[in-house]
């Protein structure tokens, strides 16, 4: 038998799911996440499903793997000590960056500019220039490059960056630096940019190049040392790392590029999303994945994820892919407080994380979190994560007791409540991000909760957004984990080109995207994937001439069959799009393309959908008994089901309570939840409510 293994890293737990790709069956298990060395807790998690499944370690032929390493050294500050090559005069780009101060105009007096990742001091400038066509102005000065690579090698840089004007459009100097660096630097990482984005825009293509670097030996001996471990003698075991766009890439090609996997984690709850919501019949939805330390949010229409080309982490903003996902400080382990100035109730973003954890976990934590306001209120069972974590109320009570004290609630239930509502709110605000603000009414899509504790909020936000159903897939808790488990190796290509549209033709434009998708299908032949295997997509970012912005377009290749269907149809895309975002349109400028995009994408993995037995609307045979849950304002039974015993067709009326290992759904008064056949719960509102 063949086995897929999904690993999923968060800031509390580790997520694996192990599907066996022939039966479609899968096991799954939840650890505590190891932050000092992220290996030690995906191995354990590794071992437990293993052991689960009655397997070994060496059956499992591939382990697909979600990882926060680069966005952690990020966030943290401790990535390596990185060196600048830039062009002369140009030595302060990333100083300069883009002019742009967060915030309303108070921001130019308090905003703290966060320190470049490449400080000045070792930034160099080297004598060349290429120009905007690519033609060399000024030679390479090969003595010059050496003399600024040893005054970098005497700073003690531990990673080098290389990013030289206008490199995008002549790669040579770049290159040879590049060479001369292995033979000036030794072995440390170094970066060119026109590697990691061979893209117009200075600014962008430098910090970029520079991040990439920054995390790239951390990234590295993460990917070395799990390899080691997760290869174990006699096995054939491939290391896959999910990228930022949904796709996979090898754990080799992830550390010369670790840029590219800085959304990783969030990115793997989405691809997990499509795949349940595909099964139980929705293409259009929102997606909330709520887990110890944040909240990710994103948008899918027709089943494809919302890809922007930009990824933010903290402060730093990157030209990499990603899924559109939008993080907030909101997870069941966030830390609610009142500000001694203003007395009002907040929650977050600071976090217990998984050490010392939320006051219930009886790890040492006494502050009140989100988890603590839900034991009080009595939606959480007595242990988490099959047992490994057990909850108690007596600590709980009193962490949030220090919140009811502080604003004058009159009881621990109402502080509690507080908590609750208010991290809603957060999750609604980001929510309206991804559709409010781009466009979009959230009540014409559905909404896919996962996460640990994403269940437990959900049909609250369904209210909130006027999102229905609220669809709550099988194991919500390592839904990211299925998503690294069923997702497929992707390769991309891109290239600026800058073209006015009267300076094109339709086989002009299809041959640059036929020569993308050429360099996006090396990725796939290098793991062997047969090229009638592929599915190429393209891609074009377009503008109105003048813009200082671009919009990207998805390219609709059959337009482009002779007839001169193919720029047309990327006018009227392009208007539709600019219409939806800003209500306007600029009918007396030209339209303008800016780079061009290829993507090449494997087949999804063959792992069997799985169903579940057919029963009739009662759901008496999965009742395991009844609680006091508090809701709006006063203490109501409560139903509790063990989800593992639920038949599809199953209606579950709230107030209600579903347990399983991973996570556990909260279904209010007013509501009831239908069991899918696929295994999905569908919560919505009852008639009138």
């Amino acid at each position: 038998m063949s086995y897929r293994l999904g690993v999923d890293v968060g800031g509390t737990f580790t997520d694996v799911l192990l599907a066996n790709e022939e039966t479609g069956e899968t096991y799954r298990a939840k650890t505590s996440s190891t932050p000092t060395d992220q290996s030690v807790g995906v191995l354990r998690g590794m071992e437990q499903v293993c052991q689960q499944a009655g397997i070994s370690l060496a059956e499992v032929a591939e382990v697909l793997h979600g990882t926060t390493v680069a966005t952690n050294a990020i966030l943290e500050g401790k990535g390596a000590k990185v060196g600048l090559v830039t062009t002369q005069g140009f030595r302060q780009v990333l100083q300069i960056a883009r002019s742009f101060v967060p915030g309303g105009l108070a921001g130019w007096i308090i905003w703290p500019k966060p320190e470049p990742l490449a400080a000045l001091e070792n930034t160099v400038e080297v004598k060349e220039r290429i120009g905007a066509k690519g033609e060399v102005v000024t030679e390479l000065d090969e003595q010059d490059v050496r003399d600024k690579l040893r005054y970098l090698k005497s700073q003690g840089v531990e990673a080098l960056s290389v990013s030289l004007i206008n490199s995008y459009a002549n790669t040579s100097h770049e290159q040879r630096i590049g060479a001369i660096a292995r033979e000036e630097l030794g072995s440390i990482p170094i970066s060119l940019s026109s590697e990691v984005l061979p893209e117009i825009r200075e600014y962008e293509r430098a910090i970029t190049t520079v991040a990439n670097a920054y995390v790239q030996p951390q990234v590295a001996l993460y990917m070395d040392n799990l390899e080691s471990k997760v290869k174990v003698p006699g096995s054939d075991t491939k290391l896959y790392i999910l990228k930022s766009d949904g796709g996979l890439i090898s754990a080799t090609t992830a550390a010369d590029n670790p840029v590219s996997v800085m959304m990783s984690g969030p990115a793997g709850g989405v691809v997990g999303a499509v795949y349940f919501a595909e099964q139980a019949g929705f293409s259009d939805f929102l997606t909330i994945d709520m887990g110890g330390t944040s909240t990710d949010v994103a948008l899918v229409q027709g089943l494809t994820p919302r890809v922007g080309r930009e990824t933010t982490v903290g402060d730093l903003t990157v030209r990499a892919t990603s899924v559109d996902v939008r993080t907030v400080g909101a997870g069941g382990g966030s830390i609610a407080h009142v500000p001694p100035l203003t007395r009002a109730l907040r929650v977050g973003p600071q976090s217990a994380g998984a050490s010392p954890g939320p006051a219930a976990y009886g790890s040492g934590g006494t502050e009140p979190t989100v988890t603590d306001a839900n034991v009080v209120l009595g939606y959480l069972p007595s242990d988490l994560a099959g047992g490994e974590i057990s909850l108690q109320k007596d600590k709980a009570s009193a962490a949030v007791a220090t919140i009811m004290e502080a604003t004058g609630l009159p009881s621990v239930e109402a502080a509690a409540s507080g908590i609750v509502d208010i991290v809603n709110e957060n999750m609604f605000g980001a929510l309206r991000l991804v559709s409010v603000q781009q466009g979009f009414d959230p009540r014409d899509f559905a909404l896919v909760a996962f996460g640990g504790a994403g269940p437990l909020h959900a049909n609250a936000l369904g209210k909130l957004t006027g999102s229905w159903p609220v669809i709550v897939p099988p194991s919500p808790g390592v839904l990211c984990a299925y998503g690294d488990a069923t997702t497929s190796v992707k390769g991309e290509a891109v290239r600026t080109l800058v073209r006015r549209f009267s300076a094109l033709s339709d086989d002009s434009l299809k041959e640059e995207l036929h020569e993308r998708a050429e360099v996006a299908r090396a990725t796939l032949r290098n793991d062997e994937i047969a090229d009638d295997l592929h599915r190429i997509e393209y891609q074009v970012d377009l503008r109105y001439h003048g813009q200082g912005f671009e919009i990207p377009v998805t390219v609709d290749i059959e337009k482009f069959d002779g007839n001169g269907g193919g720029l047309d149809s990327l006018r009227k895309a392009f208007d539709a799009e600019h219409q939806r975002l800003f209500s306007f349109l600029l009918e007396r400028n030209e339209h303008e393309i800016v780079s061009v995009r290829a993507s090449a994408s494997g087949p999804r993995p063959n792992v069997a959908t799985t169903s579940i037995a057919a029963g009739s609307t009662d759901p008496s045979t999965a009742h395991t008994g009844s609680t006091q849950i508090y809701v709006e304002g006063a203490y109501v039974k409560a139903n509790v089901y063990d989800r593992s015993k639920l038949l599809a067709n199953n209606e579950i009326s709230g107030p209600a309570i579903v347990s399983e290992m991973d996570s556990t759904t909260l279904i209010l008064p007013g509501h009831f939840a239908t069991v899918h056949a696929s295994g999905s719960l569908l919560i919505r509102p009852i008639q009138g409510n």
